[in-house]
């Protein structure tokens, strides 16, 4: 019985201090990231960067800022995620073990994207190592940063979609939390379906800032709403024992 309980405090715990930091940590990565917009891409408003990026080390490391709170958001991301799952009931576990591993891809997609992108794109052109570069760095729209925050961010969507049905009590706080996961997956399908129709694969940075917005937007406001839940459920805890 100790031992239950030692658990379930640990998981409540856990649980409402990585909602509470996810709260912080996404508003501190929003903050940033908006003062740090590329000088490129469908959303540029003149005097664009252009291809093949190589005048782009005078950005730095304004424009990259925002990604060192993105790769603790995501560490953040992942210990709430396991938090949840463990708070789950027997009967939604499944739907919290898959969330968990579309969370798990989607971190490891952001993290490596980020890292490689701080680590890799000023060193190179300080030391005038350019090959390859455009296809690499953040200021190309259709590059291999953009697809891959893309896809990380369409897999967090993912792993929201099953985080819903963990929160199944028909109090208003988990009532609202499942339908912000829900409405959001739907959001973000729907955005990927409407751009990708009306730009083809020319979609450049639209459906990344869009997607990046949505799940953020979601992790600011359910990450709040979360830690009501595990503050409650560790009150509620304290009262039985």
């Amino acid at each position: 019985m100790e031992n239950n309980y030692d658990e379930k405090i640990n998981v409540y715990k856990i649980g409402y201090y990585s909602s509470i930091f996810l709260t912080i940590i996404t508003i501190i990565t929003f903050g940033l990231a908006m003062t740090a917009i590329p000088n490129s891409g469908a959303f540029c408003p003149g005097d664009c960067l252009e291809y093949p990026y190589l005048d782009t080390l005078t950005e730095f490391p304004q424009d990259y800022l925002w990604m060192f709170p993105a790769i603790i958001l995501m560490i953040t991301f992942i210990i709430f995620v396991i938090s949840v799952h463990s708070f789950a009931s027997e009967k939604n576990k499944l739907f919290s073990r898959i969330s968990l591993t579309f969370a798990i891809i989607s971190t490891t997609v952001l993290l490596v994207c980020y890292f490689i992108q701080f680590s890799v794109i000023p060193t190179s052109l300080l030391n005038g190592e350019t090959e390859g570069i455009a296809l690499l760095t953040q200021y190309n729209p259709h590059g291999i940063f953009v697809a891959l925050e893309e896809l990380g961010y369409i897999m967090m969507s993912f792993a929201f979609l099953f985080l819903a049905p963990v929160f199944a009590n028909k109090n208003r706080i988990e009532t609202v939390i499942r339908w912000i996961f829900i409405i959001a997956f739907i959001l973000t399908i729907i955005s990927f379906v409407l751009i990708s129709i009306k730009y083809g694969i020319v979609r450049q940075d639209r459906f990344e800032v869009i997607v990046i917005s949505i799940d953020w937007f979601v992790l600011i406001i359910n990450g709040i709403l979360t830690s009501i839940v595990f503050k409650k459920a560790l009150k509620n805890m304290s009262k039985k024992y």
